[in-house]
């Protein structure tokens, strides 16, 4: 008989298109200069109607300000550019605040201990959603608020609905203050800053990062790539849940108490600079430097409607405003795009 030709298998040519679609959707759904602009226009417009918004001091107030979210906003675009959602990360956060002062004050653990609990319990509470969502394909949305409810009644337990006082100082350490240029920067600031900047290398220049945008994209095509799409998710939630527990250091460094009750609507919060800063809910579309944008819409949003004299209510409803017109403009990208 003559020679048969072997068809070429659908998985075999998958990566190199998969790969190229996935370089161009790294920008997101909207471009950074999007974003950027908006944050530019609404530093502009608050400067003229306030003559203290723009003072360094007030920039560094506002920093300062979103850096808990912002930290918290950076596990939740890991998550959302797999397709998922994480709507437990600011009970994560709150839990970890309570684990780290009750065994640094009431167990007399030392400090750099009670830290690297404190993280392990957070990433494992990630994992435990994560195996949740590979293994019995739940879908993450309730996973993440059984996680919600579960972990906000393990804190409340552990901590009998009472706030930890008299912290050590190593354990607020993150809400030190150094001075810079005549300003005063906190640490946590700088890590947040840091973090963002490690995630954002990690998604940009690593074949663990174009495996993310490629389960959000499409996770039976990863698959069919040969992504190891289960053990990418559960790294994806695990690693989510420790930058949760840091965010939970820098709110302790804040507020130099652990409240169990705190930090009620930071997950709601995280996604909205997600959301504002353009990463797609859809999953496979966004960047992390676009959600440190958007935290700092956000934070510029709250500061500036502030110094104005505009009462909170609005402020909230201004952000609701937002965070539809931004999801409005990622559906209308996603459409003329097919």
């Amino acid at each position: 008989m003559g020679n048969v030709a072997t068809p070429v298998r659908p998985a075999a040519r998958q990566p190199a298109g998969l790969v190229a679609r996935l370089r161009q959707s790294q920008l997101g759904g909207l471009s950074t200069l999007g974003p950027l602009v908006a944050l530019l226009v609404a530093i502009a417009v608050f400067g003229s109607l306030s003559d203290r918004f723009l003072r360094p001091d007030n920039l560094t107030i506002i920093v300062e300000q979103v850096m808990v979210v912002g930290t918290l906003a950076v596990g939740q675009t890991l998550v959302i550019l797999t397709g998922g959602i994480d709507l437990s990360n600011g009970a994560v956060m709150v839990f970890t605040t309570i684990l780290m002062a009750k065994l640094a004050v009431t167990q007399g653990l030392p400090v750099p201990l009670a830290i690297i609990l404190g993280l392990v319990a957070a990433g494992g509470l990630g994992a435990v959603s994560g195996v949740l969502v590979t293994r019995l394909r739940l879908p993450p949305f309730i996973v993440t608020l059984g996680m919600l409810n579960i972990v906000l009644s393990l804190t409340l337990l552990y901590s009998g609905g009472s706030s930890v006082v008299r912290l050590p100082q190593d354990l607020l350490a993150l809400g030190g203050r150094f001075e810079l240029g005549g300003l005063l920067i906190t640490y946590g600031s700088v890590l947040m800053l840091a973090i963002f900047a490690v995630v954002w290398f990690v998604l940009k220049q690593t074949a663990w990062g174009v495996h993310v945008y490629a389960i959000g994209n499409n996770v039976e095509a990863a698959r069919l790539s040969g992504i190891r799409v289960n053990r990418h998710l559960l790294g994806v939630y695990a690693s989510g849940g420790v930058i949760y527990g840091i965010a939970g250091l820098m709110l302790l460094g804040r507020v130099t108490v652990a409240d169990p009750l705190g930090g009620q609507t930071s997950n709601l919060d995280s996604i909205t600079a997600v959301v504002i800063g353009g990463t797609s809910l859809f999953g496979g579309r966004g960047s992390v430097l676009n959600t440190l944008i958007g935290a700092l819409i956000v934070g510029v949003l709250r500061n500036g409607l502030t110094l104005v004299g505009i009462d909170a209510l609005y402020q909230t409803l201004a952000t609701g405003v937002l965070v539809i017109v931004a999801v409005a403009v990622d559906q209308f990208a996603r459409r003329r795009t097919g």
